[in-house]
């Protein structure tokens, strides 16, 4: 350090400066948590991607599980019913969307 202090006031505004950015830092962090209406739709399009997801997965099931019963009545096989599994799963997707689209809704209302 210098004796005519110039090191410790060097030292004290730099100290100020980080103390500033840190407090703009914070205070962009508690904003964004604030931001209730922002929050609830970056909540709702996940939640919607996340439907949007399973409804493709179990159409490509339900539609592969078709194909192969189709093949098999076109080569002479007797094609067995493998259950309501299918449609059970269909009807849960199709339910699902519509207690997420619901909830969406009235969140908005």
């Amino acid at each position: 350090m210098t004796r005519n202090g110039t090191g410790d006031t060097e030292a004290l505004r730099e100290e100020i400066r980080r103390t500033r950015v840190e407090l703009g830092e914070t205070m962009e962090a508690l904003a964004a948590k604030a931001d209730v209406k922002k929050r609830l739709k970056s909540s709702a399009d996940q939640a919607r991607e996340r439907v949007r997801e399973q409804a493709a997965q179990t159409v490509a099931r339900v539609r592969a599980q078709a194909g192969l019963r189709h093949e098999q009545e076109g080569s002479g096989e007797v094609a067995m019913r493998s259950g309501p599994a299918p449609f059970v799963a269909l009807a849960a997707g199709a339910v699902v969307a519509a207690v997420v689209l619901l909830i969406i809704r009235g969140r908005r209302g």
